[in-house]
């Protein structure tokens, strides 16, 4: 199955929260959510059904997919990995799990404020507008390390206004950012339920 290409407002009224899939019309009046506050389709402002435990995780695992628009291999592939990195530094899996989407490149280009959405940074990455540490990179999820350095190189592209905090692991200057510290769970958002996605993964 390819990437979603519908309706994105459509995913945040789904999932009953703003997933801010829109850029600076997500945090505006006109967005999707705050227009229509009930999930979409016929019966969308009917009474919700009470979800059972998985049906928690499942919509937890797809809030999270849809925030840092991945397909679900990309998931699973986070998952397992997370797995591996948690017994080898003896850590949460949950917080590797979060580590690992946080650190791709395209979302910490969304977060230092140099694109006005993940989607957008996504194209910026692959359309070949972005060095990280002085090299043009073009794959976005890669992930990056403490240390590394990314910088947005055609200035225009870069959002004349910001409409939240850039974390405090990620200094930026200019249309370049760099990765301080590695995030810990403070950093990440915090509507974010990331045990029940390990919960419906290790099913």
């Amino acid at each position: 199955m390819g990437r979603y290409t519908g309706p994105k407002e459509r995913l945040s009224r789904r999932e009953g929260v703003e997933l801010h899939l829109k850029g600076a019309r997500s945090f505006s009046e006109k967005s999707g959510l705050k227009r229509k506050p009930y999930a979409p389709g016929q019966h969308g402002n009917q009474r919700r059904a009470r979800l059972s435990n998985y049906g928690f995780q499942l919509r937890e695992k797809q809030k999270v997919k849809r925030i840092y628009g991945l397909r679900e291999k990309n998931m699973i592939k986070a998952y397992k990995e997370s797995g591996k990195r948690s017994k080898n530094r003896n850590t949460d899996r949950g917080l590797e799990f979060l580590r690992i989407l946080e650190l791709r490149l395209d979302n910490v280009l969304y977060l230092a404020g140099l694109a006005p959405s993940r989607a957008a940074a996504r194209q910026f990455v692959t359309h070949g507008h972005v060095k990280l540490n002085g090299n043009k990179m073009t794959i976005p999820s890669l992930e990056v390390k403490e240390g590394d350095s990314i910088e947005l190189k055609t200035a225009k592209l870069a959002p004349t206004e910001k409409f939240f905090q850039t974390p405090a692991w990620i200094e930026t200057k200019g249309q370049s950012c760099k990765v301080a510290t590695l995030p810990i769970r403070d950093d990440i958002d915090e509507g974010i339920k990331e045990n029940l996605i390990i919960e419906f993964y290790s099913r």
